[in-house]
Protein backbone atom coordinates (compact mmCIF):
# COMPACT_ATOMS: atom_id res chain seq x y z
CA UNK A 1 0.00 0.00 0.00
CA UNK A 2 1.27 3.27 -1.54
CA UNK A 3 2.23 6.51 1.41
CA UNK A 4 -1.47 8.26 0.15
CA UNK A 5 -3.47 5.20 0.28
CA UNK A 6 -2.41 4.24 4.12
CA UNK A 7 -3.07 7.82 5.07
CA UNK A 8 -6.83 7.74 3.76
CA UNK A 9 -7.32 4.79 5.34
CA UNK A 10 -5.77 6.20 8.32
CA UNK A 11 -8.51 9.02 8.15
CA UNK A 12 -11.08 6.67 7.81
CA UNK A 13 -9.91 4.52 10.52
CA UNK A 14 -9.68 7.44 13.06
CA UNK A 15 -13.09 8.69 11.84
CA UNK A 16 -14.76 5.32 12.75
CA UNK A 17 -12.77 4.87 16.43
CA UNK A 18 -13.49 8.43 17.07
CA UNK A 19 -17.26 6.95 18.13
CA UNK A 20 -15.41 5.17 21.25
CA UNK A 21 -15.13 8.18 23.20
CA UNK A 22 -18.73 7.94 23.94
CA UNK A 23 -18.48 6.51 27.60
CA UNK A 24 -21.51 3.97 26.85
CA UNK A 25 -20.39 3.30 22.86
CA UNK A 26 -17.03 2.16 24.81
CA UNK A 27 -18.47 0.33 27.71
CA UNK A 28 -20.29 -2.23 25.12
CA UNK A 29 -17.67 -2.18 23.13
CA UNK A 30 -15.17 -3.73 25.97
CA UNK A 31 -18.06 -6.40 26.94
CA UNK A 32 -18.07 -7.44 23.24
CA UNK A 33 -14.33 -7.18 22.53
CA UNK A 34 -13.40 -9.30 25.84
CA UNK A 35 -15.92 -12.28 24.55
CA UNK A 36 -14.68 -12.41 21.50
CA UNK A 37 -10.99 -13.53 20.81
CA UNK A 38 -8.79 -11.76 17.74
CA UNK A 39 -9.53 -14.17 14.98
CA UNK A 40 -8.62 -14.56 11.61
CA UNK A 41 -11.44 -15.01 8.99
CA UNK A 42 -14.68 -13.52 10.97
CA UNK A 43 -17.59 -12.92 9.37
CA UNK A 44 -20.45 -10.57 10.15
CA UNK A 45 -24.03 -11.08 9.25
CA UNK A 46 -26.14 -8.04 9.09
CA UNK A 47 -29.87 -7.10 8.42
CA UNK A 48 -30.23 -3.74 8.79
CA UNK A 49 -32.11 -3.41 11.94
CA UNK A 50 -29.93 -1.76 15.10
CA UNK A 51 -28.71 -5.06 16.41
CA UNK A 52 -27.02 -5.96 13.45
CA UNK A 53 -25.73 -2.48 12.61
CA UNK A 54 -24.61 -2.03 16.16
CA UNK A 55 -22.51 -5.48 15.79
CA UNK A 56 -20.90 -4.51 12.17
CA UNK A 57 -19.54 -1.10 13.35
CA UNK A 58 -18.20 -2.96 16.59
CA UNK A 59 -16.64 -5.70 14.29
CA UNK A 60 -15.45 -3.00 12.05
CA UNK A 61 -13.69 -1.40 15.40
CA UNK A 62 -12.33 -4.59 16.34
CA UNK A 63 -10.96 -5.76 12.67
CA UNK A 64 -9.09 -1.92 13.33
CA UNK A 65 -7.70 -2.78 16.54
CA UNK A 66 -6.49 -6.34 16.04
CA UNK A 67 -5.54 -5.96 12.22
CA UNK A 68 -7.75 -8.71 11.28
CA UNK A 69 -9.74 -9.18 8.49
CA UNK A 70 -13.66 -9.48 9.03
CA UNK A 71 -16.37 -9.70 5.64
CA UNK A 72 -19.49 -8.33 6.11
CA UNK A 73 -22.92 -10.16 4.69
CA UNK A 74 -26.34 -9.44 4.04
CA UNK A 75 -29.22 -11.77 2.69
CA UNK A 76 -32.11 -9.81 1.13
CA UNK A 77 -35.18 -12.66 1.97
CA UNK A 78 -36.87 -11.01 -1.24
CA UNK A 79 -40.23 -11.58 0.57
CA UNK A 80 -41.39 -8.11 0.83
CA UNK A 81 -41.24 -5.93 -2.32
CA UNK A 82 -39.07 -3.14 -0.62
CA UNK A 83 -36.52 -5.70 0.72
CA UNK A 84 -34.19 -4.90 -2.25
CA UNK A 85 -33.93 -1.40 -1.96
CA UNK A 86 -33.69 -1.88 1.82
CA UNK A 87 -30.49 -4.52 1.18
CA UNK A 88 -28.89 -1.52 -1.27
CA UNK A 89 -29.28 1.11 1.29
CA UNK A 90 -28.07 -0.48 4.15
CA UNK A 91 -24.81 -1.66 1.98
CA UNK A 92 -24.61 2.61 1.27
CA UNK A 93 -24.78 3.28 4.59
CA UNK A 94 -22.18 1.09 5.78
CA UNK A 95 -19.89 2.04 3.00
CA UNK A 96 -19.86 5.62 4.74
CA UNK A 97 -17.96 3.77 8.06
CA UNK A 98 -15.64 2.07 6.13
CA UNK A 99 -17.68 -1.41 5.59
CA UNK A 100 -17.88 -3.31 2.42
CA UNK A 101 -20.77 -5.36 2.65
CA UNK A 102 -21.73 -7.86 0.17
CA UNK A 103 -25.80 -8.67 -0.21
CA UNK A 104 -26.84 -12.70 -0.68
CA UNK A 105 -30.09 -13.28 -2.00
CA UNK A 106 -32.20 -15.83 -1.69
CA UNK A 107 -33.60 -17.51 -4.95
CA UNK A 108 -36.48 -19.33 -5.72
CA UNK A 109 -40.63 -19.93 -4.51
CA UNK A 110 -41.02 -18.30 -1.45
CA UNK A 111 -43.28 -20.30 1.49
CA UNK A 112 -46.39 -19.58 2.73
CA UNK A 113 -46.31 -21.26 5.57
CA UNK A 114 -43.88 -21.43 8.14
CA UNK A 115 -42.59 -18.35 6.58
CA UNK A 116 -39.76 -17.30 9.25
CA UNK A 117 -38.46 -20.82 10.34
CA UNK A 118 -37.59 -21.28 6.32
CA UNK A 119 -36.36 -17.53 5.95
CA UNK A 120 -34.17 -18.26 8.88
CA UNK A 121 -32.60 -21.54 7.61
CA UNK A 122 -32.24 -20.06 4.08
CA UNK A 123 -30.32 -17.04 5.63
CA UNK A 124 -27.90 -19.79 7.80
CA UNK A 125 -27.40 -21.57 4.57
CA UNK A 126 -26.71 -19.09 2.50
CA UNK A 127 -24.23 -17.54 5.29
CA UNK A 128 -22.71 -20.60 5.55
CA UNK A 129 -21.89 -21.29 1.56
CA UNK A 130 -20.34 -17.89 1.48
CA UNK A 131 -17.78 -18.29 4.85
CA UNK A 132 -16.91 -21.95 2.91
CA UNK A 133 -16.33 -19.89 -0.27
CA UNK A 134 -14.19 -17.02 1.77
CA UNK A 135 -12.37 -19.60 4.07
CA UNK A 136 -14.28 -18.08 6.94
CA UNK A 137 -15.03 -20.01 10.31
CA UNK A 138 -16.43 -17.94 12.32
CA UNK A 139 -19.89 -16.61 11.77
CA UNK A 140 -21.00 -13.02 14.48
CA UNK A 141 -24.70 -12.94 14.92
CA UNK A 142 -25.98 -9.89 16.40
CA UNK A 143 -28.02 -11.74 19.24
CA UNK A 144 -28.64 -9.91 22.35
CA UNK A 145 -30.08 -10.75 25.78
CA UNK A 146 -34.03 -9.59 25.19
CA UNK A 147 -33.61 -12.60 22.45
CA UNK A 148 -31.81 -14.85 24.77
CA UNK A 149 -35.01 -14.47 27.15
CA UNK A 150 -37.78 -14.40 24.13
CA UNK A 151 -36.28 -17.61 23.34
CA UNK A 152 -36.35 -19.31 26.36
CA UNK A 153 -39.86 -18.64 27.12
CA UNK A 154 -40.94 -20.06 23.22
CA UNK A 155 -39.62 -23.23 24.44
CA UNK A 156 -41.00 -23.09 27.69
CA UNK A 157 -44.77 -22.53 25.34
CA UNK A 158 -43.36 -25.49 23.31
CA UNK A 159 -43.24 -27.52 26.66
CA UNK A 160 -39.22 -28.26 25.47
CA UNK A 161 -37.31 -30.18 28.06
CA UNK A 162 -33.85 -28.67 29.68
CA UNK A 163 -32.10 -29.81 26.82
CA UNK A 164 -33.76 -27.26 24.36
CA UNK A 165 -34.67 -23.91 27.35
CA UNK A 166 -31.02 -23.53 27.23
CA UNK A 167 -30.27 -23.96 23.74
CA UNK A 168 -29.43 -20.41 23.14
CA UNK A 169 -25.60 -20.60 23.14
CA UNK A 170 -22.62 -17.97 22.43
CA UNK A 171 -20.93 -20.25 20.64
CA UNK A 172 -22.44 -23.63 18.85
CA UNK A 173 -20.96 -25.27 15.57
CA UNK A 174 -23.36 -25.10 12.62
CA UNK A 175 -24.27 -28.62 11.41
CA UNK A 176 -21.52 -30.76 10.30
CA UNK A 177 -19.49 -28.36 8.97
CA UNK A 178 -16.53 -26.35 9.56
CA UNK A 179 -18.34 -23.05 10.69
CA UNK A 180 -18.67 -21.62 14.10
CA UNK A 181 -21.76 -19.08 15.07
CA UNK A 182 -20.98 -16.99 17.74
CA UNK A 183 -23.33 -14.60 19.70
CA UNK A 184 -20.71 -11.68 21.28
CA UNK A 185 -23.58 -9.61 22.43
CA UNK A 186 -25.99 -11.81 24.10
CA UNK A 187 -25.06 -10.21 27.62
CA UNK A 188 -25.98 -6.85 25.99
CA UNK A 189 -29.43 -5.10 26.19
CA UNK A 190 -30.99 -4.37 22.99
CA UNK A 191 -31.53 -0.77 24.07
CA UNK A 192 -27.10 -0.66 24.02
CA UNK A 193 -27.26 -1.80 20.58
CA UNK A 194 -30.07 0.68 19.76
CA UNK A 195 -27.82 3.43 21.18
CA UNK A 196 -25.13 2.55 18.95
CA UNK A 197 -27.08 2.83 15.77
CA UNK A 198 -28.42 6.59 16.10
CA UNK A 199 -24.91 7.76 17.27
CA UNK A 200 -23.15 6.06 14.25
CA UNK A 201 -25.34 5.40 11.57
CA UNK A 202 -28.72 8.03 12.42
CA UNK A 203 -30.68 5.38 10.79
CA UNK A 204 -31.65 1.95 10.80
CA UNK A 205 -34.46 -0.63 9.48
CA UNK A 206 -37.81 -1.13 11.13
CA UNK A 207 -38.42 -4.60 10.13
CA UNK A 208 -42.78 -4.49 10.25
CA UNK A 209 -42.34 -8.50 11.15
CA UNK A 210 -41.31 -7.54 13.82
CA UNK A 211 -44.97 -5.94 15.04
CA UNK A 212 -46.87 -8.97 13.17
CA UNK A 213 -48.55 -11.17 15.40
CA UNK A 214 -49.24 -13.51 13.53
CA UNK A 215 -46.17 -14.71 14.51
CA UNK A 216 -45.08 -16.65 17.86
CA UNK A 217 -42.10 -14.45 18.13
CA UNK A 218 -43.64 -11.10 18.48
CA UNK A 219 -46.74 -12.34 20.98
CA UNK A 220 -43.51 -13.95 22.78
CA UNK A 221 -41.90 -10.62 22.51
CA UNK A 222 -44.59 -8.63 23.79
CA UNK A 223 -45.95 -10.84 26.66
CA UNK A 224 -41.98 -10.49 27.97
CA UNK A 225 -42.94 -6.58 27.70
CA UNK A 226 -45.85 -7.55 29.50
CA UNK A 227 -44.44 -8.99 32.37
CA UNK A 228 -41.71 -6.32 32.76
CA UNK A 229 -44.41 -3.73 33.52
CA UNK A 230 -46.00 -6.19 35.66
CA UNK A 231 -42.16 -6.57 37.34
CA UNK A 232 -40.43 -9.11 36.33
CA UNK A 233 -37.03 -8.96 37.03
CA UNK A 234 -34.79 -9.57 34.36
CA UNK A 235 -31.46 -9.85 35.91
CA UNK A 236 -33.25 -13.32 37.50
CA UNK A 237 -34.65 -14.28 34.78
CA UNK A 238 -31.14 -14.80 33.58
CA UNK A 239 -29.56 -16.24 36.70
CA UNK A 240 -32.44 -18.98 36.11
CA UNK A 241 -30.88 -19.66 32.67
CA UNK A 242 -27.41 -19.65 33.85
CA UNK A 243 -28.36 -22.08 36.60
CA UNK A 244 -29.98 -24.20 34.53
CA UNK A 245 -27.30 -24.34 31.91
CA UNK A 246 -25.32 -25.54 34.66
CA UNK A 247 -27.61 -28.34 35.80
CA UNK A 248 -27.74 -29.15 31.68
CA UNK A 249 -23.74 -29.27 32.18
CA UNK A 250 -23.65 -32.30 35.00
CA UNK A 251 -26.78 -34.27 32.57
CA UNK A 252 -24.28 -33.98 29.45
CA UNK A 253 -21.18 -35.27 31.56
CA UNK A 254 -23.61 -38.56 32.13
CA UNK A 255 -24.78 -38.76 29.15
CA UNK A 256 -21.21 -38.53 27.89
CA UNK A 257 -19.94 -41.37 30.25
CA UNK A 258 -23.41 -43.33 29.47
CA UNK A 259 -22.58 -43.31 25.48
CA UNK A 260 -18.51 -44.40 26.04
CA UNK A 261 -19.49 -47.37 28.30
CA UNK A 262 -22.88 -48.83 27.09
CA UNK A 263 -22.67 -48.51 23.23
CA UNK A 264 -20.53 -49.34 20.62
CA UNK A 265 -20.12 -47.80 17.52
CA UNK A 266 -19.57 -49.47 14.30
CA UNK A 267 -18.48 -47.35 11.68
CA UNK A 268 -17.86 -49.39 9.03
CA UNK A 269 -21.34 -50.83 9.14
CA UNK A 270 -22.45 -47.25 10.91
CA UNK A 271 -24.37 -49.47 13.54
CA UNK A 272 -24.39 -48.52 17.16
CA UNK A 273 -24.53 -51.63 19.67
CA UNK A 274 -26.62 -50.74 22.67
CA UNK A 275 -26.07 -53.04 25.89
CA UNK A 276 -28.91 -53.45 29.11
CA UNK A 277 -26.73 -51.00 30.73
CA UNK A 278 -27.77 -48.46 28.72
CA UNK A 279 -31.06 -48.02 29.86
CA UNK A 280 -30.78 -48.34 33.71
CA UNK A 281 -30.09 -44.69 33.97
CA UNK A 282 -32.45 -41.76 34.47
CA UNK A 283 -34.69 -41.06 31.88
CA UNK A 284 -33.19 -38.52 31.16
CA UNK A 285 -29.76 -39.30 30.00
CA UNK A 286 -31.35 -42.27 28.22
CA UNK A 287 -33.84 -39.77 26.04
CA UNK A 288 -30.30 -37.73 25.26
CA UNK A 289 -28.08 -40.73 24.41
CA UNK A 290 -30.81 -42.62 22.00
CA UNK A 291 -31.46 -39.13 20.53
CA UNK A 292 -28.11 -38.79 19.62
CA UNK A 293 -27.18 -41.59 18.12
CA UNK A 294 -30.34 -42.13 16.27
CA UNK A 295 -29.62 -38.71 15.23
CA UNK A 296 -25.48 -39.73 14.09
CA UNK A 297 -26.84 -42.84 12.39
CA UNK A 298 -29.33 -41.51 10.66
CA UNK A 299 -27.70 -38.82 9.55
CA UNK A 300 -29.63 -36.10 10.28
CA UNK A 301 -29.91 -32.46 11.03
CA UNK A 302 -32.34 -32.01 13.33
CA UNK A 303 -33.11 -34.33 16.15
CA UNK A 304 -36.24 -36.63 16.10
CA UNK A 305 -39.06 -35.00 18.03
CA UNK A 306 -39.21 -35.70 22.01
CA UNK A 307 -42.50 -37.42 21.67
CA UNK A 308 -41.04 -40.15 19.36
CA UNK A 309 -37.86 -41.03 21.65
CA UNK A 310 -40.05 -40.86 24.70
CA UNK A 311 -42.61 -43.48 22.52
CA UNK A 312 -39.06 -45.58 21.33
CA UNK A 313 -37.85 -46.05 25.29
CA UNK A 314 -41.15 -47.11 26.46
CA UNK A 315 -41.34 -49.61 23.66
CA UNK A 316 -38.07 -50.89 24.37
CA UNK A 317 -38.68 -51.69 28.12
CA UNK A 318 -41.51 -54.09 27.14
CA UNK A 319 -40.34 -57.40 26.24
CA UNK A 320 -42.62 -57.82 23.24
CA UNK A 321 -40.20 -55.32 21.50
CA UNK A 322 -38.60 -56.53 18.30
CA UNK A 323 -38.43 -53.97 15.40
CA UNK A 324 -38.75 -49.84 14.71
CA UNK A 325 -38.03 -47.45 12.41
CA UNK A 326 -37.55 -44.22 13.20
CA UNK A 327 -35.25 -40.79 12.27
CA UNK A 328 -34.06 -42.78 9.12
CA UNK A 329 -32.80 -45.73 11.46
CA UNK A 330 -33.71 -49.53 11.99
CA UNK A 331 -33.91 -50.38 16.01
CA UNK A 332 -34.13 -53.34 16.93
CA UNK A 333 -33.33 -56.36 19.21
CA UNK A 334 -30.88 -59.07 19.20
CA UNK A 335 -31.10 -61.18 22.57
CA UNK A 336 -30.26 -58.55 25.20
CA UNK A 337 -29.12 -56.11 23.11
CA UNK A 338 -30.59 -53.23 21.23
CA UNK A 339 -28.65 -52.61 17.68
CA UNK A 340 -29.93 -49.18 15.77
CA UNK A 341 -28.63 -48.87 11.92
CA UNK A 342 -29.34 -46.63 9.02
CA UNK A 343 -32.60 -47.22 7.27
CA UNK A 344 -30.59 -46.71 3.72
CA UNK A 345 -27.06 -47.42 4.59
CA UNK A 346 -26.53 -46.55 0.38
CA UNK A 347 -28.75 -43.45 0.29
CA UNK A 348 -26.12 -40.29 0.24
Amino acid sequence: MNQKSLSAQNKTHKKILIFLKNRKISKVYSEFSSSLNARENLAVAVSGGPDSLALAYLAKCHSIKNKITVKFFLVDHKLRPESTKEAVSVKKLLQKVGITCKVLSWKGKKPSRNIQSLAREARYSLLAKECKKNNIKYLLLGHHSNDLFENFLIRVVRGSGLNGLVSFNKSVKYRDEDLNILRPLLNLEKKDLINISKIVFKFFIKDPSNINEDYKRTRIRNLLYSLEKEGLDLKKLKLTINNLKDSDKSIRLYVKKNLKDNSVHIKKKNTCILNQDFFDQSHEVIFRSLTLIIQKIGKKYYPVRGKSINELINRITLKTFVKITLGGCFIERANETILISRENPNKV
